[in-house]
C-alpha cells in the first residue's frame, strides 16, 4: 500500500511565548487537519505533520485565525528570546516582561535571518545562535550586538550598544544589507566588517551608545529545567519535556484549559525543546498533578538527557541522542556544565560545548569548544572518524577530561595548529595506538578513564592492556601517527 504523502507545519511563537487562548486555537486547528501531536524546534517554534490532502483545509482554518505559517520551508526562522527565564532563572536583570513584548510587537516584517534576545544573566537560552545576538548590557534599555554572518562562525561586535526600540530597525535594515550583498556577507570565509557597518549606517540614523565596557558572560550552566518548581511568591513554574520530542494534542489541550480555568495567560517554549508553564498556585498543584497522571507524563529525567541540541524533525539525530544516553546512564556519566549538539547537517549553528558532527554514513568528528563553554565559536578537533559503535567510549573519555581539567588546568590537550604556523618548524608526529577491531583509540595524553589508566602513560609501559570497548587484547593495537587521517 502506497503511504501517504505528509507535509510538516512550521508556526513561529515570537520569543518563544504564546498565549494559552491562542495555543489552543492552534492545536485545534492541528487536530482538525488530523495531527496527533505538536513538536516544539529548538528556536522554540512549533511543528506538526498532516497528511497532503488535509493541507487546504488546514490553510483555510489558518487564513480565519490570522496565523502565519509555512509549509516543510524555514525561509523566517522563529525570533528567539530569554522571556521563558525571567523570574525562575534570574532575577537581577533590567530587561522584564513589558521590555521584551515591546520589542515583538515593533518587528513589522518577517525576518529571514536568525535573531537572539538574550539576557546576559542567564545561560539556559544560547547567546550566539542567531545571526543577530542582541546581549543585555548594565545600561538599562542597551544591548551588546554580534552579528555572526549567515553560514559562517565569522562574528563581529557592533562598536556600539543599540537601544531597544530600534532593534526592529536595525535588525530590517542589515538584513537587506546583508541579503542584497550575499556576495560580501553570505557564506564567505572572510567578512569585511567594516564594509558592514558602512553600508548599515548610510541606511540608519539610530540612537547608541558607546561601549565602556566588554561584554561579560557567566560560566555555562544549564538548569534543570522540568519539573513542578517554586519560585517566587509561593508560586510554581512546570517544565515539561519528552523524550521523543512528541507532545500528544490532548494532553497540550488540557493544559491549555487548565492555564484558562487558573488564569495563567501565557506558555513558553524552550530552545531545549521543552514546554514551560508560571504562575502555578500552590491551590492548583493538585490539577496538575492530575494532568501529568492522565497522559503518564513523566518530569524527572536525568540531567544527561536534557542537555542536548539537536536539529528539528531528525530521527537520525534523536536515535543516535538516545543511544548515547542509555550509554551515559550506564556508565552513570557526570555531565554538569557540559551540553551535546548534534550536526548530521552542515552550517546549522546548533550551540554546543561538545559537537558530535556527522562525517559519513556512521562515522563522526567530536569536536569541543576552546574552554567547553557552548557560547564559545573556537572548535577543537578530539578525534576525527569516530565509528557509531564507539562513539560513546569517546564522549566518556572526552568529559572525564574536562572534570580533570577542573581539577588540574595543566593538563592540556594536544596542539591544535590553523595552518598558519612557520613553515619552518617541523611538527613532531603525534603517536596514538588504534584497535584493528572496533577502530577504538588509545592515547597517551588522555590514558583511559575506563580501566583506571592516567593520562600521560606510554602505550608501551601497559603490561596486559584491553581494548575497553570489545575487549580485544594489546596486540590488537597498531601504531599509528594522530598527523595523519585515522583508519576507518
Amino acid at each position: 500500500m502506497k503511504q501517504k504523502e505528509t507535509c510538516c507545519i512550521k508556526v513561529n511563537l515570537p520569543g518563544g511565548v504564546v498565549s494559552a487562548g491562542d495555543l489552543y486555537e492552534l492545536l485545534l486547528i492541528a487536530e482538525n487537519a488530523g495531527a496527533v501531536n505538536i513538536r516544539i524546534g529548538n528556536r522554540q517554534q512549533l511543528f506538526f505533520c498532516i497528511e497532503a490532502d488535509r493541507l487546504e483545509d488546514m490553510e483555510m482554518d489558518m487564513l480565519r485565525a490570522e496565523i502565519s505559517y509555512e509549509v516543510d520551508e524555514d525561509e523566517f526562522p522563529n525570533i528567539i528570546s530569554s522571556y521563558v527565564t525571567d523570574a525562575i532563572f534570574n532575577t537581577e536583570s533590567w530587561i522584564k516582561e513589558g521590555v521584551y513584548k515591546d520589542i515583538f510587537d515593533l518587528f513589522n516584517f518577517r525576518p529571514q535571518l536568525k535573531i537572539n534576545l538574550v539576557d546576559k544573566h542567564q545561560t539556559f537560552v544560547p547567546f550566539f545562535s542567531g545571526n543577530f545576538n542582541f546581549i543585555t548590557s548594565d545600561v538599562n534599555n542597551y544591548w551588546f550586538l554580534y552579528i555572526r554572518f549567515p553560514k559562517t562562525t565569522d562574528i563581529y561586535c557592533w562598536p556600539s550598544l543599540i537601544y531597544s526600540e530600534d532593534i526592529p530597525v536595525w535588525s530590517n535594515i542589515a538584513e537587506k544589507v546583508i541579503m542584497s550583498h550575499k556576495d560580501l556577507f553570505y557564506d564567505k570565509q572572510k567578512i569585511d566588517h567594516q564594509k558592514f557597518y558602512d553600508l548599515v549606517i548610510a541606511e540608519s540614523d539610530l540612537i547608541s551608545q558607546p561601549i565602556t565596557e566588554p561584554l561579560k558572560l557567566p560560566d555555562f550552566q544549564l538548569p534543570y529545567y522540568e519539573g513542578l518548581n517554586r519560585y517566587v511568591n509561593n508560586k510554581y513554574w512546570l517544565g515539561v519535556y519528552r523524550r521523543n520530542e512528541l507532545f500528544p494534542l490532548e494532553f497540550m489541550k488540557d493544559i491549555c484549559t487548565l492555564c484558562l480555568k487558573n488564569r495563567i495567560g501565557q506558555l513558553y517554549t524552550t530552545p531545549w525543546k521543552s514546554l514551560l508553564i508560571k504562575g502555578i498556585s500552590e491551590a492548583d498543584r493538585k490539577e496538575w498533578g492530575i494532568v501529568l497522571n492522565k497522559y503518564r507524563v513523566n518530569i524527572r529525567h536525568a540531567s544527561n538527557e536534557l542537555n542536548w541540541q539537536l536539529e528539528n524533525l531528525n530521527s537520525e539525530s534523536l536515535e543516535l541522542k538516545q543511544q548515547l544516553v542509555r550509554e551515559f546512564e550506564e556508565y552513570d556519566l557526570r555531565t554538569f556544565r557540559l551540553c551535546f549538539a548534534i550536526k548530521m547537517q552542515p552550517k546549522t549553528g546548533l550551540p554546543g560545548s561538545i559537537i558530535i558532527k556527522k562525517r559519513e554514513a556512521d562515522v563522526f568528528d567530536v569536536l569541543h569548544t576552546s574552554d567547553f563553554n557552548p557560547n564559545s565559536k573556537e572548535y577543537i578537533t578530539y578525534r576525527e572518524k569516530v565509528p557509531a559503535q564507539v562513539l560513546g567510549h569517546c564522549l566518556i573519555e572526552l568529559c572525564n577530561y574536562f572534570y580533570s581539567l577542573l581539577i588540574d588546568d595543566s593538563i592540556l590537550l594536544p596542539a591544535q595548529t590553523d595552518g598558519t604556523a612557520d613553515s619552518k618548524t617541523e611538527k613532531e608526529p603525534h603517536y596514538i595506538y588504534q584497535c584493528k577491531n572496533c577502530f577504538s583509540i588509545y592515547d597517551k595524553v588522555y590514558g583511559d578513564v575506563v580501566n583506571g589508566i592516567a593520562p600521560g602513560t606510554d602505550f608501551e609501559l601497559l603490561p596486559d592492556y584491553c581494548c575497553p570497548v570489545c575487549d580485544s587484547s594489546k596486540e590488537c593495537f597498531i601504531h599509528v601517527d594522530n598527523s595523519a587521517p585515522v583508519a576507518k
